[in-house]
């Protein structure tokens, strides 16, 4: 099997359905279940429980070691973090203690359970490691797109965080043969996000009424991936990738998030109008700017093209539609996400930021 931490959040959730879906091999998934972590996500596995075994746990827990021998992983992916910039501002501890100390925890597990494998399940085990495109910071308007040997720069606690465990990462292959493999992506969307993200925040607030949040100019620009398209490069990095190598993960659909706005606000106008006919587009407010707002990631994705073969499938577009679609039929879920105490921290986020457009 292998072992999937963080698998009930945004990402790891839909990989675990994808893999699930592509793999008869099964995985053990571990999530300590916070406030991004969420069983519903997982609910049409009930009843796999041969192939989807759910622990409740942090990465950094020792009990990590007994579910690697017991299950015999021969691969982890690690997703398990927290990742929310605005978040990160407010409340950068948990980002250190999550994203630094729990995958040193993690990595500490399984080097010692490596380490203790016969020479051939030692050389086909893979510690792959899911990293994002925050992690070179910002660039220009007319910057070249960032490669996988662009400079580390994170901008905030939570890049900085991320960029720290990415180093952890590299230093275990270096220095112990940890047999490593990591990916940076750009902005995901897709099912199951969680919605205090740009995109699932503007449809949750586009259908109940409520003005939908536009940092500054709302010209930052940002590489949009399609998380279905994610899942599937990261199950051909795990599966061809090279030991110790990085691979960028991006859409190639670079848009400002007012172009993002617009085009969610255009496609909700077709599927779902508003009674009175107004465009949703009426909704747009712009709040103050978050502190440290990077203006531009782009994704350079040659390598994973020319090394593994991997293109992503979905347009902005059509990656677009499909997500406001599954939204407008999953009314019910984001009604039990949306729980009080997201709602205490929208109103801690965008309290008093409204100003006219």
């Amino acid at each position: 099997m292998i072992l999937v931490t963080g698998g009930a959040g945004f990402i790891g959730s839909n990989f675990v359905l994808d893999w699930l879906a592509e793999h008869e091999e099964g995985l053990v998934n571990l999530d300590a279940l916070t406030y991004a972590g969420n069983l519903q996500n997982l609910a049409s596995l009930a009843g796999q429980t041969a192939r989807h075994f759910f622990v409740q746990g942090d990465i950094g827990d020792a009990s990590v070691a007994a579910l690697l021998r017991t299950h015999a992983i021969r691969a982890v992916v690690n997703f398990a973090a927290e990742s929310h910039v605005d978040r990160s501002i407010h409340a950068p501890a948990a980002f250190i203690e999550t994203n630094v100390v729990g995958t040193f925890r993690l990595l500490e597990s399984v080097r010692a359970y490596w380490h203790a494998l016969d020479a051939e399940r030692k050389a086909a085990f893979r510690f792959l490691h899911v990293s994002t495109d925050e992690v070179y910071g910002s660039l220009g308007a007319t910057d070249p797109a960032f490669t996988e040997t662009h400079a580390v720069a994170p901008n905030s606690p939570y890049s900085a965080s991320k960029a720290a465990s990415d180093h952890l990462v590299r230093a275990y292959h270096h220095t112990y043969g940890l047999p490593v493999l990591t990916t940076n992506c750009s902005n995901n969307y897709g099912p199951y996000h969680f919605p205090e993200k740009l995109i699932p925040l503007c449809i949750h607030n586009a259908l109940a009424g409520k003005p939908l949040p536009i940092y500054g100019d709302g010209l930052q620009v940002r590489d949009w991936l399609y998380v279905k398209d994610h899942c599937s490069a990261i199950r051909r990095v795990l599966a061809a990738g090279r030991v110790g190598e990085v691979y960028n993960i991006g859409g190639n659909q670079e848009k400002t998030n007012l172009d993002t706005i617009h085009t969610l606000c255009d496609t909700l106008d077709r599927l779902q109008p508003r009674a009175d006919g107004v465009s949703y587009r009426t909704q747009m407010v712009f709040v103050t700017d978050r502190p440290g707002h990077d203006r531009r990631y782009a994704i350079d994705a040659a390598k994973i093209r020319a090394e593994l073969g991997w293109v992503p499938a979905e347009t902005f577009e059509t990656g677009l539609e499909k997500t406001v679609q599954w939204y407008l039929a999953h009314q019910g879920w984001v009604q039990n996400v949306t729980s009080g105490a997201y709602r205490h921290w929208i109103g801690l986020q965008y309290a008093d930021q409204d100003r006219p457009p």
